[in-house]
């Protein structure tokens, strides 16, 4: 899942994303108002994590805009003041949730997880193919009776395959969405991290669901 952060305070920032991708998550950093609206038109981010105070555009003018907009992307505040108006007015606004600085980063993470369980419909939190089974919440993968171990990276692309199934993906969105790096042709990471995939959700199985398409990337989908 990919997270904007919009925070001007570079340590901050620093602190959060580090943490987040830790957890598993992408995730992109804007340092002013101005670029994280941009951002946050753009691309669709599973939620935002947006300051209040901000230089060129303040978090409660991006919000606004944003829901103006009718997009209802998740999005939680921050802010060093901890006065009920400035809550409210958020709230009013349209954000999911608001934060006050300081917070400890365990707090911050089961507050996104929450969101993002919110708002995510039941298909989505079960996804089923075949006789694999993947429980997107409490991270557990199922083939048939047998339970599946999978490294954090490994859930992570076995979901962004499994939520895009039939959809042919290349080497640099696979590299972008579960790495955040942009794909270096010199490197193998993708295919190394595919391999690995294969070896526990395919191979001991009759019926494959990974393929690789030749030049373009690789597809999840049962072939009979």
């Amino acid at each position: 899942m990919r997270i904007l952060i919009v925070e001007d305070e570079v340590k901050t920032a620093a602190f959060l994303s580090k943490g987040l991708k830790e957890n598993g998550f992408a995730v992109d950093i804007a340092e002013n108002g101005i670029d994280g609206l941009n951002l946050a038109e753009q691309i669709p981010y599973e939620l935002i994590i947006l300051d209040v105070m901000l230089p060129g555009l303040d978090g409660f003018s991006i919000l606004g805009s944003l829901r103006q907009q009718n997009n209802q992307i998740r999005v939680m505040l921050l802010t060093a003041r901890d006065e009920v108006d400035d809550r409210v007015k958020g709230l009013e606004l349209g954000a999911d949730d608001y934060l006050v600085k300081p917070f400890a980063f365990s707090e911050l993470l089961a507050r996104i997880r929450t969101l993002l369980r919110r708002g995510e419909s039941r298909d989505i939190q079960k996804i089923k193919i075949a006789n694999l089974e993947i429980d997107a919440i409490k991270h557990r993968v199922f083939r048939g009776d047998l339970r599946i171990d999978l490294s954090p990276k490994e859930f992570q692309l076995l979901l962004l395959m499994a939520r895009r199934q039939g959809e042919v993906l290349s080497r640099t969105v696979i590299s972008e969405q579960v790495w955040d790096i942009n794909f270096d042709s010199d490197t193998n990471v993708v295919d190394v991290a595919i391999r690995r995939l294969r070896n526990k959700v395919d191979d001991p199985f009759q019926h494959k669901l990974i393929h690789t398409v030749r030049g373009v990337g690789y597809v999840f989908e049962l072939r009979k």
